[in-house]
């Protein structure tokens, strides 16, 4: 059995799910202290301008080191509905917004109290919205060296190199003024591709 190390993740890049779709077993590191700046709490989405960052606010951790799975969503601005504008803003004219805008709505009007809840309720309806059925557990312990490690490489400010994954070019609706930007959010190749997303997922043989 293939098994592959991903941190938890808010809207995740293609490299992200094409983990998904490549592995038998994917294994979510909750025991890990929590790291600034990366995809656990942020996601990139193409917009007019070129690329946009969405963060989800953290409380502030009461001890230096927290574990992933303790940490906390803040509670104050107004964040989900300046989450949801920006979607709306950067998708409304893509082919299939219109069609999952339903499915993602409802995670911008009702609150989760901790991020990696957040994001795996996220990820388990885009998991449907793909078809496709990952084997998702989670660690009980925090490992520093396994095989198939991903938990710091796919990472929006150093990304590691991945020779198992190479982005495909598909449809985007700014392409014409920004060219193609690879390994955004999943919910840019959602909106643009729509069930023909998956197919982008699965490495080029």
């Amino acid at each position: 059995m293939s098994i592959v190390y991903l941190s938890t993740a808010y809207l995740a890049p293609v490299q992200y799910y094409s983990k998904l779709v490549s592995f038998d077993e994917i294994r979510i590191e909750t025991e890990e202290n929590y790291p600034k700046q990366t995809f656990r709490n942020r996601c990139l989405i193409a917009v007019a301008n070129g690329i946009q960052a969405l963060t989800v606010p953290i409380q502030k951790p009461d001890t230096p080191k927290c574990p992933v799975r303790d940490i906390r969503i803040s509670a104050h601005g107004n964040w989900r509905h300046l989450h949801w504008n920006a979607l709306v803003s950067a998708y409304n004219m893509s082919p299939f917004f219109e069609y999952y805008a339903d499915d993602f709505r409802p995670f911008y009007e009702q609150t989760y109290k901790y991020l990696i809840e957040y994001n795996e309720a996220l990820q388990t309806m885009i998991c449907g919205l793909l078809d496709i059925h990952p084997l998702i557990t989670h660690t009980e312990r925090y490992e520093p060296e396994v095989c198939n490690d991903f938990r710091t490489a796919i990472n929006p400010r150093h990304p590691q190199p991945d020779m198992a994954f190479t982005p495909q070019v598909y449809y985007q609706v700014f392409r014409d003024k920004h060219g193609f930007i690879p390994n955004l959010s999943i919910v840019d190749l959602l909106f643009n591709m729509g069930p023909e997303s998956v197919l982008f997922l699965h490495v080029p043989r």
